[in-house]
């Protein structure tokens, strides 16, 4: 039992570098043409990026059939492994992010900040070429460093909410 919940929090963890693999090198690369509407700005309630979403849960819902009807307790972890990045993605990139449930909509949690002044630095750039902070959860260190930086300006006076860009 201990075993199959460390592999689910490996693979959740490795789902990570898979999605900022995926995003750098499949989505920026040969499959961009299902990517790029996601980078063309504008409310759309479906995107054809949206079939990434597909692509990715393919993998769990294969581990989590097999794995129990084949009695492999690891391949099950797996899929549930994927399942919850899958899940984690959803929240942070389509409620967090692009905020289309608005749930998280005001708030001022430095992390989510960071999170989603990294994936607008990334939307800056509209052609598969050119492109910054791939990843999700991991925020590089420049992105934390930039909310710092605007709370302490905050704390002086000299920054108001909406020049921080939020």
């Amino acid at each position: 039992m201990i075993w199959n919940i460390i592999v689910v929090v490996l693979t959740f963890l490795g789902m990570e570098f898979v999605a900022w693999a995926a995003h750098k090198y499949i989505m920026h690369g040969f499959l961009w043409h299902l990517h790029e509407d996601h980078h063309r700005g504008g409310y759309h309630p479906f995107q054809k990026n949206d079939a990434f979403f597909l692509i990715f849960a393919i993998p769990s819902m294969l581990c989590l059939i097999f794995g129990p009807t084949m009695q492999i307790g690891w391949l099950t972890a797996i899929g549930f492994g994927i399942l919850l990045y899958g899940f984690c993605y959803f929240l942070v990139h389509d409620v967090i992010i692009h905020q289309r449930f608005k749930w998280f909509r005001n708030s001022d949690n430095r992390y989510i900040r960071a999170v989603r002044w990294a994936h607008k630095m990334h939307h800056r750039h509209l052609t598969k070429e050119e492109g910054e902070s791939f990843g999700l959860l991991i925020i590089s260190k420049k992105y934390r460093e930039k909310i710092r930086r605007d709370d302490d300006l905050k704390k002086e006076g000299n920054l108001s909410k909406t020049a921080s860009g939020f």
